[in-house]
């Protein structure tokens, strides 16, 4: 039996996949990490209400086998480079090093497809540059989830994305299968299932590979 973290427990995959663990019976307790209480209960689920900028103060409560890290933004709606790469380098980075503190011994992140260090692209450097981060961290297993663009309903609309699903919806038969659009249901599913596996190691999946959940 083991206990997962979770922290984006409110965005497109995380909502999914907080309710995927919270109906598997290989987890007995499933801690979500938000900044406002969450709406959903369960008799699995610990809600840590912390902000993630003033996430030490809430060491103690880190404590799980599997942490799922499903934080993201995009430049336009964080509003800044600097706010962006808080949200996708600087929270994922100090929640790997506060678990793996508390034992955690697997790490599984969503990134993008695309990602590079080195790429020219800041979103594409800093999804690289956190995974690099994080794989320093030194987890028994790590994975890291790579899609691409995302299908499903959000709480919050991202300026664009909207077009660019439409477009993916028209056009998808005409597009190569490691681009194609994704639905967020089969990244949750993906991450839950890896996560099972008890693999030792870092291993790096693909949309092309997320498409057959």
């Amino acid at each position: 039996m083991r206990t997962a973290l979770l922290a984006g427990s409110t965005g497109l995959i995380g909502n999914q996949l907080l309710e995927l663990l919270l109906d598997d019976p290989q987890y007995t307790v499933v801690k979500a990490i938000s900044r406002k209480p969450l709406e959903i209960q369960h008799t699995k689920l610990q809600n840590i209400v912390a902000d993630l900028d003033t996430l030490t103060e809430h060491h103690d409560q880190l404590r799980a086998d599997d942490v799922f890290c499903c934080l993201g933004t995009t430049i336009k709606q964080a509003g800044s480079q600097t706010a962006f790469r808080k949200v996708d380098f600087e929270y994922p980075l100090e929640l790997a090093k506060l678990t793996k503190n508390q034992g955690a011994t697997q790490y599984l992140l969503i990134t993008a497809l695309g990602s590079d260090p080195k790429s020219g692209i800041f979103y594409n450097q800093v999804k690289g540059e956190i995974e690099q981060a994080i794989d320093a961290v030194g987890f028994d297993s790590y994975h890291i989830f790579r899609p691409s663009l995302l299908l499903g309903e959000r709480t919050e609309k991202r300026a664009g994305e909207g077009a660019a699903t439409v477009v993916y919806k028209a056009l998808g038969f005409m597009i190569p299968l490691k681009y194609k659009a994704i639905d967020s249901a089969k990244v949750a599913k993906a991450m839950l299932h890896f996560a099972k596996q008890n693999s030792k190691g870092k291993f790096i999946h693909e949309s092309r590979e997320l498409q057959q959940f």
